[in-house]
């Protein structure tokens, strides 16, 4: 097929992109600027265009038609290019129609990985060891990986790991023949009205999938007949941070299904080795330089759990804070609590990033985000020269400086670095 992607750049359609072109279809695409992962499709030889217009997909489609048009959940119905497409009569979806296309014709068995918090970490864990085990596997992950692209199909494989996403209902679009459940802890308040809705759209996929393994304080929400209960971590699991080992503990129990059916000659002990090597995802606990951190989360349980990981590196930790969307501070507002910023040494709180807003929806400054704390080592901040200032004391001090939120805050902290080059 010929599939064309509109927001090609983005973190969940640039890997399925990448995905796509290896499993043996032709892949082109636009997005509305350059990077990372744009830069990354180039090199893998997928022609990106800037131009959204709707001109490069026309010049594209009469040059060789398209079957498919794949586009971003945050592209508006009235886009030129999907208001273009359906003129055309091109088929258009959504990533994950295409994807469960992909995983019907190859006859894959699906790994999802799904949950509030954790996602991306534990399916690059996964990833990681199966490779290191020598286990074929094809994959696709929301995030940069230090060992490889975001997204690979593998032509030997049996499995494809994926990470499966709750955001608009799309983990319901499969029916895995494994899911792992990192956490389910109330998110998205834009498409789940209530903490009831989110369980119900977890209970429906766990009822969907073959097998599921979670941890005991979600396993209510699953219907028994097919979950396997963790109650603890793995004893051997010597990572960072206990986030971290509890997502190392679904990766290996995982892993060791996956040995059962595709390599059951490997020794047990080798998806240990191979999981306390893991060496990390983009933009999750990643260091950018010396004393200075980027991570992607930004929920309460994601803030404590990073901080935690953070404390246990350095005895001082300054956090740079970016609270995501308005709509889910509402939500959240309550759980900013001395408790969440125990391991914060000191805070820097930005306004939040907006983004897939209620208009109708007061905007929630920072002072009334941080009206619970009673702490006095919150400070109002902006992504200017004076916040980097800051930030360059406390790293010449040896404070590790951690930069958190799902908006701008990792850009601008990755080109001021560049401008200090």
């Amino acid at each position: 097929m010929r599939i064309y992607f509109s927001g090609i750049g983005g973190v969940a359609i640039g890997p399925l992109a990448e995905m796509t072109i290896g499993a043996g279809h032709e892949v082109c695409g636009s997005d509305r600027a350059a990077g990372l992962m744009t830069e990354a499709l180039k090199q893998a030889g997928i022609t990106v265009s800037f131009d959204q217009s709707g001109e490069f997909l026309r010049s594209e489609h009469q040059r060789a038609p398209f079957d498919w048009f794949v586009y971003t959940a945050a592209l508006p119905a009235d886009h030129p290019e999907l208001v273009l497409a359906r003129q055309l009569g091109i088929r258009t979806s959504k990533r994950d129609e295409l994807l469960a296309q992909i995983i019907a014709d190859k006859q894959l068995k699906l790994i999802a990985v799904t949950g509030t918090h954790g996602k991306t970490t534990t399916t690059g864990m996964l990833v990681w060891t199966l490779q290191q085990l020598g286990v074929p596997v094809s994959y696709l992950v929301g995030s940069t990986l230090s060992f490889g692209p975001s997204g690979r199909f593998d032509p030997a494989s049996q499995f494809l790991v994926y990470e499966c996403d709750e955001f608009d209902r799309n983990f319901l679009h499969f029916s895995p023949w494994l899911s792992l459940i990192t956490s389910v802890d109330y998110d998205h308040p834009d498409t789940f009205p209530t903490p009831d809705d989110y369980r119900a759209a977890f209970r429906q996929f766990g009822e969907q999938s073959t097998r599921v393994i979670a941890w005991r304080e979600n396993a209510d929400v699953f219907t028994p007949a097919n979950v396997t209960v963790l109650e603890q971590t793995d004893p051997q699991i010597t990572l960072a941070g206990e986030h971290n080992r509890r997502n190392g503990t679904l990766a290996a129990r995982a892993a060791v299904l996956v040995r059962a059916v595709a390599a059951p000659e490997i020794e047990a002990e080798a998806i240990i080795t191979a999981l306390n090597a893991f060496p990390g995802t983009g933009r999750r606990f990643e260091k950018l330089a010396d004393n200075l951190y980027t991570d992607y989360g930004h929920h309460p349980s994601e803030i404590a759990a990073t901080l935690q990981l953070a404390h246990e590196l350095n005895d001082h930790v300054v956090l740079v804070y970016q609270p995501h969307q308005n709509i889910r501070q509402h939500e959240v507002r309550e759980r900013y609590t001395d408790e969440i910023f125990m391991h914060a040494d000191e805070i820097y709180w930005l306004p939040t990033y907006l983004t897939r807003e209620d208009p109708n929806l007061p905007v929630l400054t920072p002072e009334e985000l941080t009206r619970q704390l009673t702490t006095d080592k919150v400070h109002l901040a902006q992504l200017d020269e004076a916040l980097w200032q800051v930030i360059e004391q406390q790293r010449a001090r040896g404070a590790l400086v951690l930069g958190m939120g799902a908006g701008t805050i990792d850009g601008w902290l990755r080109e001021q670095l560049g401008r200090s080059a």
